[in-house]
């Protein structure tokens, strides 16, 4: 049974930064490109940033480019995304997700939802002004 669980969200204040984590059972984040999705109250989801399965490359949305960075350890069967200098509008519920195998290769849209076959509970990050 794959299960993904998000952590390391919380309250911080505009201007800091977080780390948050995203650990995998079931599956092994190598071989699985992995995301980061997140939403605000009354928004819809939003692609925040996915991790190659065949490697390291990596996509972000436009706007977040330079502040955030994900990431993964193999050996712990965990991805990161590192958030910095966060604003107020950075505050929604921030949830993991990932893409079987098949995705890992090949030209694939990985800011759509749709690609993501698993998704983490989510976790609430709030940037206080």
């Amino acid at each position: 049974q794959v299960q993904l669980v998000e952590s390391g969200g919380g309250l911080v204040q505009a201007g800091g930064s977080l780390r948050l984590s995203c650990t995998a059972s079931g599956l092994t984040v190598s071989t699985y490109t992995m995301g980061w999705f997140r939403q605000a109250p009354g928004k819809e989801r939003e692609f925040v940033a996915a991790i190659r399965g065949s490697g390291t490359r990596t996509y972000y949305a436009d706007s977040l480019k330079g502040r955030f960075t994900i990431s993964r350890d193999n050996a712990k069967n965990t991805m990161y995304l590192q958030m910095n200098s966060l604003t107020p509008e950075d505050t929604a519920v921030y949830y993991c997700a990932a893409a079987p195998p098949r995705y890992a290769y090949g030209r694939h849209d990985y800011s759509q939802g749709s690609v993501y076959d698993y998704w983490g509970q989510g976790t609430q990050v709030t940037v206080s002004s």
